[in-house]
């Protein structure tokens, strides 16, 4: 078991660490909405203005895989968090493959069509990122858990998180577990991180 971090903490990640996977993870509230909740994890991949370089460093479900496939999104679950025993979405990280021109990877959370479906994220609760060190590609399941951080209930009337960020400290990767919600959804994201929408 890794260390459990709160909001707003900071921690260096191990410089040994070549590869990671973060696992995002929720349970939907039982309400009778109608739709299923559909969240997807999204990457952004920041230089130093805190914007995307190019557009293919936004890393989500319909661009699963950024530059030299240093970031790649495992896939999407658009059935609303239904994983019993663990992640419901991933998003691999080759931190070799970075480009050294990448400052910031932003991890995002959203709630897909949450303006037609009338869902927010104070709708979900036992919000969850963790960060386990992999020790060969994508393919490999296993990994030890370094870091978690639970987000709380703290959310009401927002379809947005910004749930962590992995960023550049000289020569090493910090986590800083962010947890700040938004409204707008991806597409105010998007125009947040600079992505052309």
């Amino acid at each position: 078991m890794g260390v459990n971090l709160s909001k707003g903490q900071r921690v260096s990640l191990d410089k040994n660490m070549t590869m990671a996977l973060v696992g995002l993870g929720w349970d939907p509230n039982q309400y009778d909405g109608g739709f299923d909740f559909d969240l997807d994890a999204s990457a952004f991949l920041l230089g130093k203005n805190g914007k995307v370089l190019k557009d293919e460093d936004f890393v989500f479900y319909g661009n699963q895989n950024a530059r030299n496939g240093a970031v790649m999104s495992m896939g999407d679950d658009t059935s609303g968090g239904n994983s019993e025993d663990g992640d419901d979405e991933q998003i691999f990280i080759d931190f070799t493959k970075v480009p050294p021109e990448i400052e910031k990877i932003a991890i995002t959370v959203t709630i897909y069509d949450s303006d037609v479906r009338h869902q927010n994220f104070g709708q979900v609760s036992n919000a969850y990122v963790r960060v386990v060190a992999r020790v060969s590609s994508t393919s490999d399941t296993t990994g030890t858990e370094v870091l978690r951080f639970d987000l709380g209930e703290e959310f009401s009337v927002e379809t947005a998180l910004v749930v962590c960020e992995i960023y550049r400290n000289g020569s090493e990767w910090k986590f800083n577990a962010v947890g700040a919600g938004y409204q707008g959804g991806l597409y105010a994201l998007c125009k947040s991180f600079g992505v052309n929408v």
